[in-house]
C-alpha cells in the first residue's frame, strides 16, 4: 500500500456512547453496531500502512468501549502514536495502571473554571471528574496531557480562570502539559440553536490577544478557518467520514478504500493544514518507559 504524505492524523471515533451531552458535539450519534474489535484492529493496522504517524481514539467517549485497551495496546504494538481524547469522568486508576505504558496523549476538556460555568455545556460533577482525572496523570508524566475549552458564550468570559487552572497544573506535573482553546464550530450531527453557542470571529480574536504571550503554558487557538476540512474520521460502523464546513462527507467503509488518493481528491480535506497542525505535537519517544 503506497505510504501517503499528505496525513499523519486519522481520528477513530470508536463509539458513540458518552456520559455528557455536549450542545456543540460533532461526533457521530446513534451508530448502534460499532465494528468489532477484530473488525477495529484491521482498521488500526491499514491505519498504519497507509502512513499514519498518529491515531486519536475519540468518540463519543472511547473509554465506554470495553476493548478500548485492547486496541490501544495494538495500535501502540503497530507503531502508531496513540492520543485518547476522552471527557475524563470514565478514567480510572485501574484502567491507566494497564494501559498508560501504551498511550502518549490524554486529552480532557474543561468547559468552566467552576461547577457552575461548566455544567452549562457538561453534565453536573464533571469538572470534578477532570480534575480528579489530572490528579491520576500526574502519576504517568510519560503521557502528555492536552486540556481543551470550545469557547461558547456561555464560557468566554471565564476563559483566563480556565487557563490559570491549565497552568497551575502544569507547575505540578512533570509531563508536558499544552492548552487549545476552540472556536466552538457550527457543525451536528443533530439540531443545534447554534446562536446561544457560537461567539464572532471577532469576539475569538479579542480574546486570543488577551490572553496570548503567557509563558506558563503552551496556548494553541484553534478558529473556525483552522479548525474546517482539517480532519480524516473514521465512525464507528467504519466509515470514512471528511468533514467540511457544516457538512459531513462520507465515503463508505474505510477498509474497501483501495486509494485514499483518489478519496482525498474527491473530498475539500486540506492536506497542507493538516500536516501543519499536526506537527503542533510530536511525542518525545526518549521519554517513554515501555
Amino acid at each position: 500500500m503506497p505510504k501517503h504524505k499528505h496525513f499523519s492524523t486519522i481520528d477513530f471515533h470508536v463509539t458513540c456512547e458518552c456520559n455528557q451531552e455536549c450542545p456543540y458535539c460533532w461526533g457521530p450519534q446513534d451508530i448502534e453496531n460499532p465494528v468489532t474489535t477484530s473488525t477495529a484492529k484491521k482498521i488500526i493496522k491499514r491505519i498504519k500502512d497507509e502512513g499514519a504517524k498518529r491515531i486519536v481514539f475519540t468518540g463519543g467517549d472511547p473509554l465506554k468501549r470495553k476493548d478500548i485497551g485492547k486496541l490501544i495496546r495494538y495500535a501502540q504494538n503497530n507503531g502508531l502514536e496513540v492520543a485518547l481524547s476522552t471527557t475524563g469522568d470514565e478514567l480510572t486508576a485501574a484502567f491507566l495502571r494497564w494501559n498508560a505504558a501504551y498511550i502518549d496523549l490524554i486529552s480532557l476538556p474543561i468547559d468552566g473554571s467552576t461547577e457552575k460555568i461548566n455544567s452549562k455545556t457538561k453534565e453536573k460533577g464533571h469538572l470534578s471528574a477532570v480534575l480528579k482525572a489530572l490528579e491520576l496523570l500526574k502519576r504517568y508524566p510519560n503521557i502528555d496531557v492536552k486540556i481543551c475549552t470550545p469557547v461558547t458564550k456561555q464560557n468566554k468570559e471565564d476563559l483566563p480562570n480556565i487557563l490559570e487552572i491549565a497552568e497551575k497544573y502544569k507547575s505540578k506535573t512533570k509531563a508536558r502539559v499544552f492548552y487549545n482553546i476552540f472556536q466552538t464550530f457550527p457543525r451536528s450531527q443533530t439540531e443545534v440553536d447554534w446562536k446561544k453557542l457560537i461567539v464572532s470571529n471577532k469576539e475569538f480574536v479579542i480574546l486570543k490577544r488577551k490572553l496570548s504571550g503567557r509563558r506558563k503554558i503552551r496556548i494553541n487557538f484553534l478558529d473556525h478557518k483552522t479548525l474546517d476540512k482539517l480532519y480524516l474520521m473514521i465512525f464507528p460502523n467504519g466509515n470514512l467520514v471528511i468533514p467540511e464546513g457544516e457538512n459531513f462527507s462520507s465515503f463508505g467503509p474505510f477498509l474497501e478504500k483501495k486509494d485514499l488518493n483518489i478519496v482525498i481528491k474527491q473530498s475539500k480535506f486540506d492536506s497542507q493544514k493538516h500536516l501543519r497542525h499536526s506537527k503542533g505535537w510530536r511525542k518525545e519517544r526518549s521519554k517513554q518507559a515501555k
